[in-house]
């Protein structure tokens, strides 16, 4: 799902139903139409990943239009259940989600023919879980995982977080491990990705750390990093951005050496 511009997807974001399951509601700006794609299909119940905009902005209407629960954890129940404070950016792509009334999640979803473990995945954002189905190899991710080598974070993302994350995801006691990723973007090896996406990270923070103790500051790690940056650091007012990568990592160098 996607707002359009010009007629062109502006960002990508998906939901994924499985067995009655729907994880994620996607953006507001799609409610509507999403609710409609959904028509005639089995609607058991909902679980947000976390309660980002672009997770649960349909979920007002999914309880309106098919008075299904919606669950997710602690931390995002309230969060979910109130207008958030978004940026221009943010209003624009993905719009603002109505206050929903959702409970608790478990540490476990079943569904009619599988059965789903909840695991905390911290990083993103506080609350934020992951939905493994062992007995297939399917983990569904959230935001925990967009690409191998990202060259941005939001400004409130913990990279020490994010990696714990995809360590506990990589480690899963399953021979294979499908990711289905909040892009839509379903990769087959899963674990091979978010190895090669570790490796890339502990590689960025070594690096950061030898230019800090040379006496380079975090701006001129960035530069020598990643160069001119991404666009994406002009378009989100510097909420996205490879500055934040760098003092995430630096952050996390400091915190070990205490």
């Amino acid at each position: 799902m996607s707002r359009a511009l010009d007629g062109k997807p502006v960002y990508w974001v998906a939901a994924y139903l499985v067995d009655g399951l729907l994880i994620d509601t996607g953006c507001s700006h799609t409610a509507g139409e999403f609710a409609d794609c959904l028509e005639g299909q089995s609607l058991n119940i909902v679980v947000n990943t976390h309660h980002h905009e672009d997770h649960v902005g349909a979920n007002r209407t999914m309880i309106e239009r098919f008075g299904i629960p919606i669950l997710a954890h602690p931390d995002s129940v309230p969060l979910i259940g109130r207008v958030p404070v978004l940026r221009p950016y943010q209003e624009y792509v993905w719009g603002y989600p109505e206050p929903a009334e959702v409970s608790v999640l478990g540490k476990e979803v079943l569904t009619e023919r599988f059965h789903f473990d909840v695991l905390e995945t911290p990083g993103h954002c506080e609350g934020h879980v992951a939905l493994v189905e062992l007995g297939r190899g399917w983990c569904f991710s959230g935001d925990i995982f967009i690409s191998e080598r990202p060259k941005v974070i939001r400004a409130d993302e913990d990279v020490a977080g994010l990696m714990s994350s995809m360590r506990l995801l990589a480690a899963l006691p399953t021979e294979r491990l499908v990711l289905f990723t909040s892009m839509g973007e379903i990769i087959p090896d899963g674990r091979r990705a978010l190895l090669s996406c570790l490796e890339y990270l502990e590689g960025l923070q070594k690096k950061a750390r030898e230019l800090e103790a040379q006496g380079f500051t975090p701006e001129e790690i960035r530069e020598r990093l990643f160069g001119e940056g991404s666009s994406l650091a002009t378009l989100t007012g510097g909420h996205f951005s490879s500055g934040n990568l760098v003092k995430s990592l630096l952050a996390e160098t400091t915190m070990k050496s205490e």
